[in-house]
């Protein structure tokens, strides 16, 4: 009978971009998370939550350009700035789709607001040691 060697491994996502806008959805996942409830179990206010989501997109951002950026080795500001739009891009088209939200100053916000922290966080990402 043959021994089990090694465990089935999971699955290495080689492409740096892919990798950081997995990262980034996820960050947002929990960030969406947090938000509700912080809304539901305190005294904060509806009106206050366009800020802190915008908050939410940029540090969704951060983490998904540090993760493109530490993955990718080498030109960090290029590939979080890549996937800052790419992460954009997405929330923008699921806006629309979902709520028929039409382009808007909130939604180039929303994408400048992620092209910079996918900038800077693959700027971070790219320095850090392994």
């Amino acid at each position: 009978m043959n021994s089990v060697k090694q465990a089935a491994k999971p699955p290495i996502i080689s492409s740096p971009l892919l990798a950081g806008v997995l990262f980034a959805l996820i960050w947002l996942g929990v960030g969406a998370l947090l938000l509700s409830l912080f809304l539901h179990f305190s005294s904060m206010k509806e009106n206050s939550l366009p800020t802190y989501a915008y908050m939410v997109h940029a540090a969704a951002a951060l983490a998904g350009g540090f993760t493109a950026g530490k993955r990718s080795e080498s030109k960090g500001w290029y590939n979080g700035t890549l996937l800052g739009f790419i992460y954009g891009a997405i929330i923008i088209i699921v806006s629309f789709l979902a709520s028929n939200a039409p382009l808007s100053w909130h939604s180039l916000l929303v994408l400048g607001a992620s092209l910079l922290a996918g900038a800077f966080g693959g700027m971070i990402g790219v320095n850090v040691k392994k």
